[in-house]
C-alpha cells in the first residue's frame, strides 16, 4: 500500500459548495477511484490560505494515473471547474507534496 498527498486551491468563498459537492459525489465516481487502487480518500482545507490537502491510500498495482482519461472523472472535473484553480482541461491544479515524515 502506497501513501499520496497533493494540494489544490479552492476559490474563496466556495468551501460551503465544495463540501456539499463532495458530500453528494457520484456512486459511479467512487466505483472508478476504487477500481483505480484508491482508498481513505480525505480532503482537508487550510481556511487561511484556501488550499485543499488531499491524501489517499493507493494499492500497491493501483492505477490512478490513468483517472484522468475516464469520462466519469472529466464529468466531475467540469463540475468543480467553477469552484477551484483548474488546468485548461478543467482539471484541479494539483502539486505533488513529498512526505517527510510517516509513523504508525
Amino acid at each position: 500500500m502506497k501513501r499520496k498527498a497533493f494540494a489544490m486551491r479552492l476559490h474563496p468563498g466556495c468551501e460551503t459548495e465544495y463540501k456539499r459537492r463532495h458530500d453528494a459525489i457520484w456512486p459511479e465516481l467512487k466505483a472508478e477511484l476504487r477500481k483505480a487502487g484508491v482508498s481513505d480518500y480525505s480532503i482537508y482545507l487550510d481556511s487561511k490560505t484556501h488550499t485543499l490537502f488531499a491524501f489517499q491510500y493507493l494499492a500497491d498495482d493501483a492505477t490512478d494515473d490513468e483517472l484522468g482519461e475516464k469520462e466519469i472523472v472529466k464529468q466531475w472535473w467540469n463540475m468543480m471547474a467553477d469552484l477551484m484553480d483548474t488546468n485548461p482541461d478543467k482539471s484541479p491544479v494539483c502539486d505533488r507534496l513529498t512526505e517527510l515524515f510517516h509513523i504508525d
